[in-house]
């Protein structure tokens, strides 16, 4: 009795891993174990940049200027951001994605000589745009 209710409960769990896994094996992974959709769509639409806190550290609290047809970010920082371990955070449209991967704080610190680039990878891995971030500094002003 006991074996027919172990043979029974391994049914169970079993057959409905077995259809799931034969419902999706059409659908291609990447690399990264995400799905490859037929989206050709890539583009960056929101952009903030994070500091040690988790805060934005844009000047007066303002959104990043997204360009998509020059693929640019435009950021203005407040007067003293520490440059140097900030964390970028994207927003992409559905399916894409980003390299180099955002795993954690970045060093921005060198952005005059080597703004920071980021390449956007469409959901059908066809389309690919780099995007250049521009920061500014907010100017020191003596009040």
């Amino acid at each position: 009795m006991n074996t027919k209710k172990i043979i029974y409960g391994l049914c169970l769990v079993l057959l409905p891993l077995l259809c799931t896994s034969c419902l999706f094996s059409d659908y291609p992974v990447d690399e990264d174990g995400l799905l490859i959709t037929t989206r050709a769509e890539c583009y960056v639409s929101n952009f903030k940049l994070l500091g040690t806190d988790l805060l934005p550290v844009h000047f007066n609290d303002g959104d990043a200027v997204i360009d998509t047809v020059e693929c640019s970010i435009r950021v203005k920082v407040k007067y003293g951001t520490d440059l140097r371990n900030v964390y970028p955070q994207f927003t992409l449209v559905t399916d894409a994605k980003l390299s180099p991967k955002v795993t954690g704080f970045t060093d921005f610190s060198d952005y005059k000589e080597n703004p920071p680039k980021y390449t956007v990878i469409s959901g059908n891995r066809q389309v690919q745009k780099t995007y250049t971030i521009y920061i500014t500094e907010q100017e020191y002003t003596i009040q």
